[in-house]
This record gives structure tokens, C-alpha cells and sequence, in this order.
């Protein structure tokens, strides 16, 4: 019974710092970061949400990652052919990749990777029994007969039914990390808790709610420069709900890291333009960088009365060109973000161009003008719009809804915990709400399936229909040529920008705070947490 006690007093140990060193008293380098919210699973199968993903993308990898730049590069795939039709995808994988030693190994060591742990592991993702909620990235897309396919040990080829563009960005996802067949059947339901992967670093100790420990996996596949990765020798990630309480462990050097910031520390933290104050130079770094998430109030299009002045176009436009987005992201964001002046697609994609896509600026009399050919001179005749939001964004609701009754556009707000406003939404109840969309994948098409008709709710919470936009739609999902492709994406946009189903509020941005000794930490617009290159000093 005394042994499984030392064995956590010595990870405990080994894992500990003091307040001011780089590393823990046994000489090991230890990054510590805050998660504010828990981690529900290790199991790649459900890496729905970032407080899974980040620690996910840390154990394991997939064929094909994505750079800081977006753009898709080798991991466990070295290379990779798409035939000519777009239906066939060809993946060589590397030969010197390794899962992390283990006893659901025969030598209870180790194993290589190979063609079978990516077919199992794909077929797992869609297994009914399994019910992961990414059986979605194929549904729809592979054939029916033999969709993954083995070669031989090295080689795997992937079947689509017809052509999808984005389908590299799928299988980025953390959902198509590669797990060992073993693992999952040794573990069974604790697999969640028992991870087995191949990432840079390996499973140590989790103390659900409290910490998680990750140590160094010693055989990882990829170097730069000769030189091994990762340089960190361990990881200690702490579930600090209270943003405010992380900040000041922060402040104190017990952590590394805090992501997201809360009105509670953040005129402590940043200037007016959103850059760090002078006093914290030399002790901590500010960084940010555009997020694939867009942030917006969506109008259900189907959930309102005939009569009601939301089916009315002039007036959705009315309400995109009543308020101010600059002056919301400065007193609302401290410029965290970006106003939303271009569209759905937020900037950070490729196909983004706010030359070729012009949304909405704040012009009240623009915005009186449509109202009146709408049928509301000054607001007569209007009935109280009810906007739902959650606890989250009560502040920022408050902000428009009063720039609208400036031009005599009545509103209250009904306030729901997120869960049940996201029920609500997905049940088509609530005529306009506050919505965002962060891309699973970094392809326009992730936030124009929000609007195809032939979706349903979610991802079509709008209710919006548009043949000529599913057209262009369709026609983009063909579209190899990537030129041509964001023609078709910027089109979109442009009908969107028209036809204002949602009132465009900003383009989000990471937010990143760290000690000054840390070096290495990548910008990424998924947002993602990337340890392998990151030294502290």
C-alpha cells in the first residue's frame, strides 16, 4: 500500500517548483501552465473542446499536422499524393515512429507505428459503439467499401466519395490522432485517463480537477537541428477555474502560462491598444494573434412571426450598421480581437481579403435610412427585440443593445447558461442570439457550411437559405484550384454580407501570457498549445 503513495510523492517532487526557478529541485525543466477548465478526456476520440485538445496534442500526433502558418507539413506521414480526381489520398509514413512504452505492449515496452494503427484508428473515430462526436469529419465524404485501406506496413490510402478540398484539414484534427489498438482494448473505458500516444510527451500522474503531469517522452521522432525534441523535460498543467486567482499565480512565477484574458486583471494587464503595460517589460510577454473564431448574434430566420421585422433584410442591416465595433473592441476587448468589417470568414485564412469583401461600419444614418425603408421611421412601430447571451457576453450585449436604442431599435437581453442558450439554439427557439464559430480546420468552408441550406441546426442555427449560395458552395468543395476556390469563398461572402443573417461583431484573437524566460511558443490561429519547441531559461 506504500508504494503507490511514494511513487506520487516522487512525481509530486520531481514536478514541483518554487516560485522563481526554471526548474524543479531534481534539475528537470518544468513548464507550468493553467487549463481554467477540467479536462473530461485523453482519449483522442473526444477532443471536442480546447481543455482536451491542448493536453491531447501534447501525447499524441496525426498523419499531417499544421504550422504556425497553416499550412499542412509531415508528422507521422513523411508524404503524401492526392490522385488526380480527388478521391484518393496516398500516405507514407515514417518508419521511426514509436508509441510511448506501455504495458499493453507484448515486452511491455514499445511499438512502431504502422499502417493498421491509422486504419484502426479512423474506423474507431466512426464506430457507432464508440459514438465519438468527431464521426462527423467523415461522414458523408469516404465511400462506403473499404474507406481506409493497408497497403503494406508503411503505406495507407484514404477513399473519398467525391472530391473535398478541405479533407487534409480534416485530418489535422485531433480527432485523427493515432492510438494503439492495445492500449484501447487493455484500458477499455479508462483509456480516457490511460493514454498511450506518440506525441512529445508521455502520461504521468492525473489528479482529475486538481493537475495533470506529463514527462518528456526521451524517444520522440522529430529534431531540429540534431537537436531532439522537445527541450522541456516535463509538464505540470493546473485547473484553476477563477481567471483572476491563475493571473496573480502568474504574477508570483508559480505558472508559465495563462491563456484568455477577464475584465478583472486585464486593464491591470494591457493599454488601451492592447499591448502589455510598460511596468510588466522584462517580466512578462504578451502574445497575440489571429483566432479562427468568429464571434457574432445570429438571427433565426424561421423562428420569428411572419410579421416580424427580422425577416426583413434593411432592417438585419440596420441592426449590422448601428453600432460601433471599434469602439466595443477597445472598451469591451481592450482591442483583443478585431471588428468583424469583412464577412464570416475571419482573418488568419488565406481566402480572407477585406479589399474584396466589404462589411458593415458604424454609420448611424445609414442605419436610420434602412430602418425607415423597412418600415420603423425612428424606431416607430418596432416591437422589443429579445437578444439571448450568456453570462460571458453580458457586457458586450449591453453595449450594442444600447447603440441600437440610440437609433430607436428597443431591446432586451435574456440571459442563459451557455449549455441550455446552445440547446435553445440547436432547437431553433430564439429569434437572435449570441453565437461564435471556431474552425475545426483552417478552411473557409468550416464557417460557410454554417449557412448551407441543406444543413440543419447546428451548423445552420440561421435557418439560412440561399440557392445561389449553395451553389457556390458546392461548386467550392470541387474546386481544386485554390484561386478559384477563394473567388467562390469571397462571392459567398459578399451575399452574406447582403443578406445579413447575423449581426458581425469581430474576429477573435489568442491571447497569451507568459513569464519572460519562456521562448519558443508558436502563434497559431487554431489556438493551439505547441510545447515541443518551447525552452524556458
Amino acid at each position: 500500500m506504500k508504494r503507490p503513495f511514494l511513487f506520487l510523492f516522487a512525481i509530486l517532487m520531481f514536478l514541483s517548483c518554487g516560485s522563481d526557478q526554471s526548474t524543479s529541485p531534481s534539475g528537470k525543466t518544468v513548464f507550468k501552465y493553467n487549463q481554467p477548465t477540467n479536462i473530461t478526456s485523453l482519449d483522442p476520440a473526444f477532443a471536442k473542446s480546447q481543455n482536451n485538445i491542448w493536453a491531447i496534442d501534447h501525447l499524441y500526433n496525426r498523419l499531417i499536422e499544421l504550422d504556425e502558418d497553416l499550412n499542412v507539413t509531415p508528422s507521422i506521414a513523411k508524404s503524401w499524393t492526392i490522385s488526380d480526381d480527388g478521391l484518393t489520398y496516398t500516405f507514407k509514413l515514417r518508419e521511426d515512429v514509436y508509441f510511448h512504452k506501455n504495458e499493453c505492449f507484448v515486452d511491455k515496452e514499445q511499438r512502431r507505428v504502422n499502417a493498421e494503427d491509422v486504419k484502426y484508428s479512423f474506423e474507431r473515430i466512426i464506430s457507432k459503439d464508440l459514438n465519438s462526436p468527431g464521426s462527423w469529419i467523415f461522414a458523408g465524404k469516404i465511400r462506403n467499401h473499404n474507406p481506409f485501406e493497408v497497403v503494406d506496413p508503411q503505406t495507407f490510402v484514404l477513399h473519398l466519395a467525391k472530391p473535398f478540398r478541405p479533407m487534409l484539414g480534416i485530418l489535422s484534427m485531433h480527432y485523427c490522432s493515432i492510438v494503439p489498438q492495445e492500449a484501447v482494448e487493455k484500458y477499455a473505458s479508462n483509456f480516457r485517463s490511460k493514454p498511450v500516444g506518440t506525441g512529445p510527451f508521455k502520461m504521468k500522474v492525473w489528479l482529475e480537477n486538481q493537475n495533470l503531469f506529463l514527462s518528456k517522452n526521451e524517444d520522440y521522432f522529430e529534431s531540429v537541428n540534431g537537436q531532439q525534441l522537445p527541450y522541456l523535460d516535463a509538464v505540470k498543467i493546473s485547473f484553476i477555474a477563477d481567471r483572476k486567482t491563475a493571473y496573480l499565480e502568474l504574477k508570483k512565477g508559480a505558472l508559465d502560462l495563462i491563456s484568455g484574458m477577464e475584465s478583472s486583471f486585464v486593464d491591470e494587464l494591457l493599454n488601451d491598444a492592447g499591448e502589455l503595460k510598460e511596468e510588466h517589460n522584462g517580466k512578462l510577454q504578451f502574445i497575440k494573434s489571429p483566432f479562427l473564431n468568429f464571434e457574432y448574434l445570429g438571427i433565426n430566420l424561421n423562428a420569428t412571426e411572419i410579421k416580424s421585422p427580422l425577416r426583413k433584410k434593411k432592417f438585419r442591416q440596420a441592426l449590422n450598421f448601428s453600432f460601433d465595433r471599434v469602439e466595443m473592441m477597445k472598451r469591451m476587448r481592450n482591442n483583443v480581437g478585431l471588428p468583424a468589417n469583412s464577412g464570416v470568414t475571419p482573418k488568419g485564412l488565406p481566402s480572407f481579403d477585406a479589399q474584396k469583401v466589404s462589411g458593415y461600419n458604424y454609420d448611424p444614418n445609414k442605419a436610420r435610412t434602412l430602418l425607415a425603408e423597412a418600415g420603423y421611421p425612428n424606431g416607430k412601430g418596432l416591437p422589443t427585440l429579445a437578444l439571448t447571451t450568456d453570462h460571458n457576453y453580458i457586457d458586450l450585449a449591453t453595449f450594442i443593445s444600447r447603440q441600437w436604442e440610440d437609433i430607436g431599435i428597443k431591446c432586451k437581453l435574456d440571459i442563459l447558461e451557455s449549455a441550455t442558450l446552445r440547446n435553445n439554439m440547436r432547437k431553433g427557439q430564439l429569434p437572435i442570439f449570441r453565437g461564435s464559430w471556431i474552425a475545426d480546420y483552417p478552411d473557409a468552408e468550416n464557417y460557410f457550411t454554417m449557412f448551407y441550406s441543406k444543413n440543419p441546426a447546428p451548423p445552420n442555427y440561421t435557418q439560412f437559405t440561399s440557392d445561389t449560395f449553395d451553389t457556390l458552395y458546392e461548386a467550392a468543395l470541387i474546386e481544386n484550384n485554390d484561386e478559384k476556390r477563394f473567388q467562390l469563398y469571397q462571392e459567398m461572402d459578399k451575399l452574406l454580407v447582403d443578406e445579413a443573417p447575423v449581426v458581425f461583431l469581430f474576429y477573435d484573437q489568442t491571447a497569451l501570457c507568459t513569464q519572460a524566460n519562456i521562448q519558443g511558443l508558436t502563434k497559431n490561429a487554431l489556438n493551439l498549445l505547441v510545447l515541443k519547441y518551447v525552452k524556458k531559461l
